[in-house]
């Protein structure tokens, strides 16, 4: 499933793996900034109710302190203060059945309490829906038209200061601000995806491609071995440098392959001029059966200097590709050896019209009927299409080849089994021919061995696999 989705280009993969990297270091930096927001807004809660707190105390220790009419005032004001929402003075706690208490929250509101000189008994910290708090919903009420955000808890912390009965209570409304630091940091994110992916994406594709065209390039020069239509250099400083250093390689290779042309030319005008001298002085030999050794030797060695020859020149042509008709060109074929009395037949076959090399195909045909003349006494051919690509069939009726030879056959001077040594005639060459023009196409030569249901061997199959 992940190898589907992940995509096959340099391009698609590099913008990904950013894309997941960055992904995921925004998700531990949310989650960092998330906890510190958190812990922020829990430390300001408390510190605000302790505010209050310290405040209500210190005002009752100063109040305690007056005399006389002083003591009936200060009850008074205690009083007024008492009906306020922010500090409550009750002699119960305010912990109402059910509540969970907090034990961390309590923790530290001591210590800010203690911090202050404030000495208390009992601590006590709770959360509580505001629907539940009488008091914080007359608070809220009054508030409603100055608050964008309406809060839904309320923080409810009370005290008793050491040697008192009374509960010092303060209520800190809860606002719920996680959504506002998600939408913060869903733009952040978007934000830096949208400038880091623009950037990667305009430098990776300066990057890929002149990359493409390279490999537009190659596939091409492996196909046409020719130096036209070569990409000028572009992109970065180490692309520009690949490009440079592959259009040096063709010409490279052109040369060697110019060389090697020369190189052959001349190997066959030097071999084939003294083997048509010889091929003159051989009639001068009285005995018939030794003129006609000498004969089929000569056949042999220009048989086989000619195979060398095509198979060293296969892969740089010189006649071009053309459209054929497909069908028509194998059953001229077939016609050939009809015509010589060979027994070789054309089963079903459809018509194709394709881009390629006749003159090469003959000889790739030629050289497979002829195989399968020579070891199974007589060929089939067949010509179907399998989606876009001709297959062109030629079965025999021999004994075939041993499975573990079948690849080698394939290469040059490979004869295989006494059942196809030298007395047979051939090469060794002609497979291998045949393999190097149907890859010149673009396509394959397989071989395969035909069996009964009783897994005995019925001939042998060359399948010839043409693009079109």
């Amino acid at each position: 499933m992940l190898k589907r989705l992940w995509p096959s280009s340099l391009l698609g993969q590099v913008l990904l793996s950013i894309a997941l990297s960055l992904m995921l270091a925004q998700a531990v930096s949310a989650v960092l900034i998330y906890r510190a927001q958190h812990e922020r807004r829990e430390s300001a809660l408390l510190h605000s109710a302790a505010f209050r707190m310290i405040i209500a105390m210190r005002q009752d220790a100063r109040l305690a302190a007056r005399n006389g009419e002083d003591r009936e005032e200060s009850g008074r004001e205690r009083e007024r203060e008492g009906r306020g929402f922010q500090i409550e003075r009750t002699q119960d706690a305010p912990l109402k059945p059910g509540e969970a208490r907090w034990p961390k929250d309590e923790k530290e509101l001591r210590a800010i309490l203690e911090g202050q000189d404030m000495q208390v008994d009992e601590v006590l910290v709770v959360r509580r829906p505001i629907a539940e708090d009488p008091r914080s919903l007359v608070r809220l009420e009054r508030r409603k038209q100055r608050q964008d955000i309406t809060p839904e808890e309320v923080l409810v912390a009370g005290a008793r200061v050491k040697g008192s009965e009374q509960w010092i209570v303060a209520r800190v409304f809860i606002t719920a601000t996680e959504q506002v630091i998600l939408g913060s940091l869903l733009v952040q994110t978007l934000f830096i995806y949208l400038v880091v992916l623009g950037a990667m994406i305009l430098i990776m594709r300066r990057i890929t491609r002149p990359l493409a065209k390279l490999t537009r390039r190659v596939e091409l020069f492996a196909e046409t071995r020719s130096a036209q239509d070569q990409i000028e250099p572009q992109g970065p400083n180490d692309v520009r440098r690949l490009i440079e250093a592959h259009n040096g390689m063709e010409g490279r290779i052109l040369a060697l392959l110019d060389e090697k042309d020369v190189m052959l030319g001349a190997i066959g005008h030097d071999l084939k001029t003294p083997l048509a001298a010889l091929r003159v002085r051989i009639e001068s030999v009285e005995d018939e059966t030794e003129r006609r050794r000498m004969a089929g030797s000569i056949e042999d060695i220009t048989r086989t200097l000619d195979d060398i020859l095509s198979l060293a020149r296969v892969g740089r042509p010189s006649d071009m590709a053309e459209q054929t008709e497909l069908y028509s060109l194998v059953s001229s074929v077939v016609e050939e050896y009809e015509d010589m009395g060979e027994p070789v037949t054309l089963g079903d076959a459809s018509r194709h019209v394709m881009s390629l090399r006749p003159t090469w195909l003959r000889r790739a045909l030629r050289n497979l009927i002829g195989n399968a003349l020579r070891y199974g006494k007589s060929a089939h051919v067949s010509l179907e299409r399998d989606g876009g690509t001709a297959v062109i069939r030629i079965l025999d009726e021999g004994p075939g080849i041993p499975d573990g030879q079948i690849a080698r056959m394939l290469e040059p001077f490979t004869r295989g089994d006494p059942s196809r040594n030298t007395e047979t005639g051939g090469t060794g060459l002609g497979l291998t021919l045949a393999r190097a023009i149907a890859e010149q196409h673009g396509g394959s030569l397989r071989l395969a061995n035909r069996r009964a249901p009783d897994g005995r061997v019925l001939g042998l199959e060359a399948t010839l696999r043409l693009p079109g």
